[in-house]
């Protein structure tokens, strides 16, 4: 059976064919139309262009929940302007976190990226335009040297100025976070 995207997709696909317009289309036409609510779209699209209830539903969830940045904007904003020299750090990072396993999964937002297993475990942050903060979910291990106490959500935190700082060492911390994930 169908996921409800898959379902949605197949729709927006078929949309120009059903009902004369692309869903881009669409969305002008309601951005224009001065409804807000969905209900109020989908009575517009339903009575005044003759849309079926399950494209007018659609639409109208489209118009008032438009699609999130993509992963790719997200981290290529988080790496633009100043913090554009950090970018090769944090894909070392990535590519690390990658090869801890297959079930390793990467969440970027808008001001980090996220990497879990069954919880998150590490944590890029741009946080300065000359570093990465690492946060690493080690509760229990002793917070010294490099490896400072940090917050909540990530225990520690190592702060990474270029690929070189991500040695041997900091991968090793990595990997027990993961394992313990």
């Amino acid at each position: 059976m169908a996921t409800p995207e898959e379902m949605a997709q197949k729709m927006i696909a078929n949309m120009p064919e059903k009902t004369g317009k692309s869903l881009e289309d669409w969305l002008q036409i309601v951005a224009g139309s001065g409804q807000e609510k969905h209900g109020q779209i989908v009575k517009f699209l339903k009575t005044d262009h003759a849309m079926g209830h399950g494209f007018a539903s659609l639409v109208a969830s489209k118009a008032l929940n438009p699609e999130p940045a993509s992963n790719n904007d997200l981290i290529a904003t988080q790496y633009s302007g100043a913090k554009e020299t950090l970018k090769p750090l944090h894909d070392a990072i990535i590519d690390y976190a990658q090869s801890l396993g297959e079930d390793v999964e990467l969440a970027p937002k808008k001001t980090s990226h996220s990497i879990r297993r069954s919880k998150q475990f590490a944590l890029i942050t741009p946080a300065t335009k000359t570093r990465i903060d690492l946060g690493l979910a080690l509760k229990g291990e002793d917070a010294s040297g490099r490896l400072e106490a940090y917050n909540a959500m990530c225990s520690h935190r190592v702060r990474l100025e270029s690929t070189d700082s991500f040695d041997d060492q900091v991968k090793g911390w990595m990997r027990l976070a993961y394992e313990r994930a």
